[in-house]
């Protein structure tokens, strides 16, 4: 089993006709993703990819046709939180949005309309999501994770991928990885992934990734400590960040002496998690 993706995922691309969308789509196709449509206004009618992958002018008229049933955005930002609304609106179960520099004002109207409308948004900001073996949504490289019992959580997208490969070099599998984006309004977050691989019965233990910045990783321990019954791994990144300077992802900043790595760390520790001082030390504290 796996969480949110699998072989039956059918994935609508938004922005398929871009630089971006392009190349990453035919990495996904190449990796076994079932990429069945993408979206570009005024593009409708046009094939890509060889011809194999038909081009529609809304979202709604793609999911009709196709069945599609998740939704990757590769839209620059000044449009992404309509493509967002949009996906939304087609009433697709789960839309995975990979672009940054989204303006919070705009994340603020997003994350209300997808409550509302009862989906699961990933990002934005994020690299997506990756079940080896089955699926690929996003821009995760498909070569560094094998299909396992790990399962992965992360708000940074290139530690993600350090501790993938770090997992797969001592022989260890995953089996989903979630990037849950950077940014300080995003659709899911910690305490939901961890949820979600509570439940998975192929997920045996869990690696969870944060860094400074909001208090996101301190709720989530305490999530860990009052319902999680699975081990759990974790790492701080940031923690010679010098206070009041953003760090990478709009969400990693220290301020008013809050997101303090020191202080998720202590609490992550409190809850039983094995907080490491380095990534590649995960696998060895995994049993």
């Amino acid at each position: 089993m796996s969480i949110l993706i699998n072989k039956n995922t059918r994935l609508l691309v938004q922005g398929i006709t871009g630089q971006e969308g392009f190349f990453h789509s035919a990495h996904m196709m190449n990796y076994g993703t079932k990429v069945v449509a993408g979206v570009t206004p005024g593009k409708g009618g046009e094939w890509v990819l060889d011809g194999k992958i038909p081009v529609f002018d809304t979202v709604k008229s793609a999911v009709e046709v196709t069945g599609a049933n998740c939704s990757v955005i590769f839209v620059p930002a000044r449009f992404a939180a309509d493509a967002i609304l949009e996906a939304a609106d087609a009433e697709l179960p789960l839309i995975v949005c990979i672009t940054e520099g989204i303006p919070v004002s705009d994340m603020m109207r997003v994350q209300s309309f997808v409550q509302q409308k009862g989906v699961r948004l990933i990002g934005p900001n994020c690299p997506g999501l990756q079940t080896p073996g089955a699926c690929n949504v996003g821009i995760i490289p498909g070569q560094i994770a094998e299909a396992g019992s790990v399962g992965v959580v992360s708000r940074s997208g290139t530690l993600t991928y350090e501790v993938l490969y770090a997992l797969k070099l001592n022989g260890m599998g995953v089996s989903t990885c979630v990037g849950i984006g950077g940014d300080p309004i995003k659709g899911t977050n910690f305490i939901d992934v961890l949820g979600l691989f509570e439940d998975d019965p192929q997920t045996e233990s869990i690696v969870l990734i944060g860094e400074i910045g909001g208090t996101d990783e301190e709720r989530a321990a305490e999530f860990i400590r009052d319902r999680m019954t699975k081990q759990t791994v974790g790492f701080i990144a940031g923690k010679s960040a010098p206070p009041g300077k953003r760090m990478g992802h709009a969400g990693a900043i220290v301020e008013g002496g809050e997101g303090l790595a020191v202080d998720k760390i202590k609490a992550l520790t409190s809850a039983g998690v094995k907080v490491v001082d380095h990534p590649e030390q995960i696998p060895e504290m995994i049993f």
